[in-house]
């Protein structure tokens, strides 16, 4: 068992106090946005077996199969297929989307066959992996997720009272679907910069008006007010009006949302436990400076209204709290301790992180409990598990477990 030393990630829309204040540190000043957990190369988390700090990446690197287990390396290759995240945001991220894995492979093979460098500020594809993510609350958190229904869309824009979005309003109701949807998120982002922005500084005067008069589905977020703040945030940005199609999610504490390939999302605020695949690729559509390849974005995106589906988990016979996922990249689960309760036995042929984030929880390994290989955990601690490492878990508070689905 190994006690990560993990990287904070200083991403401008992160929040100043809500990190430090978890992980029981001095604020900075400035944005804390995400620990990362993981041997990502771009931060990986370092571990000290006795003979100084490594990497983790360079752990599992010279040792894939003891490390991973030689499932996971039949599976996903020689390296740790998902990465673990602490993310704080206040205030929102960009709004996107992810490939399946079909469209990563071929657009990654395109853009290295045009030679397109992986740093390029125009490059889309980073690597040749899909990016599912599931995003668990550990406050109340607000984000975007999935196309709303035309009507619904089509009535939040109409009361903005704004000329023109009038034309977009007319497609939303005349039609289908997946067609209307379509052709309003195209318009939305090839209109020219200069007309949009006046229409995005329009529509933000307007639901600044308009904020507080309803709230979301299920008490979820006042959308004119997520309008407001939006254009506050990113002024003139088209993702403004993109982000009005989208359904408003607010999930409380222990609830969480799974994001799959092709919907459009974002986070607006909120500390979580994040957990995805291994993978850097993100197409954007606005909230954002940075580059948006419209065509590009079009071909991925899936055009289908959907509701947002929020997961809850229930307790198994050992108290383990899964949150199911489509995927076997990961697997994310959570574990709340009483004091008194016999240790949980952890052991799986795969590799974990353990990650506190209330309380604290002593991992146990090989000796009895209370033995030199107890290794206690408070929050916003973490600990790396090789596949088949026995270890065992007692304490008071709340652990996250991320493993491999195998």
């Amino acid at each position: 068992m190994d006690r990560l030393e993990n990287t904070v990630r200083p991403y401008a829309w992160g929040s100043a106090t809500a990190l430090p204040e978890l992980l029981g540190t001095r604020p900075t000043g400035e944005p804390q946005a995400e620990l990362w957990m993981g041997a990502h190369p771009g931060a990986p988390s370092r571990v000290d077996r006795g003979a100084g700090s490594t990497s983790l990446h360079d752990v599992i690197a010279a040792d894939p199969e003891g490390e991973l287990g030689s499932r996971t390396v039949r599976a996903h290759g020689p390296d740790l297929p998902f990465l673990l995240k602490l993310l704080a945001a206040a205030s929102p991220l960009s709004l996107q989307v992810h490939p399946d894995r079909a469209q990563a492979e071929r657009g990654f093979a395109d853009e290295e066959a045009r030679g397109i460098p992986l740093d390029a500020p125009h490059r889309n594809y980073k690597d040749a992996n899909h990016k599912p993510e599931l995003l668990c609350a550990l406050t109340p958190f607000d984000g975007l997720c999935g196309f709303r229904r035309p009507d619904e869309a089509a009535a939040l824009l109409d009361a903005l009272d704004v000329d023109t979005l009038k034309p977009y309003v007319d497609i939303l109701h005349a039609r289908p679907e997946g067609d209307a949807l379509r052709e309003v998120l195209s318009a939305v982002l090839t209109a020219d910069r200069d007309d949009m922005a006046r229409t995005v500084t329009r529509a933000a005067a307007a639901a600044e008006r308009l904020a507080g008069a309803r709230t979301g589905a299920d008490g979820g977020p006042d959308p004119y007010a997520v309008c407001a703040d939006t254009a506050r945030h990113f002024p003139g940005d088209p993702g403004v009006i993109a982000a009005t199609l989208l359904n408003h999610v607010r999930l409380r504490p222990g609830e969480a949302l799974y994001l799959g390939a092709g919907v459009p999302h974002a986070y607006l605020g909120g500390l979580g436990v994040e957990i995805m695949a291994n993978s850097d690729n993100v197409l954007r559509c606005g909230l954002t400076p940075k580059h948006v390849d419209v065509p590009e974005l079009l071909r991925i995106v899936r055009f289908e209204p959907t509701e947002p589906g929020i997961l809850r988990p229930e307790a198994d016979a050992d108290d383990e709290e899964l949150y199911e996922t489509p995927i076997d990249e990961f697997r994310l689960s959570r574990y709340v301790l009483v004091p008194g309760a016999g240790p949980h036995r952890l052991d799986r042929p795969a590799p974990q992180i353990l990650l506190c984030t209330s309380g604290r929880i002593t991992l146990h390994g090989g000796a009895p409990a209370g033995g030199a290989a107890d290794v206690p955990l408070d929050r916003g601690q973490s600990a790396f598990i090789p596949a088949d490492e026995p270890v065992a878990v007692s304490g008071d508070g709340t652990l996250f477990r991320a493993t491999v689905a195998v």
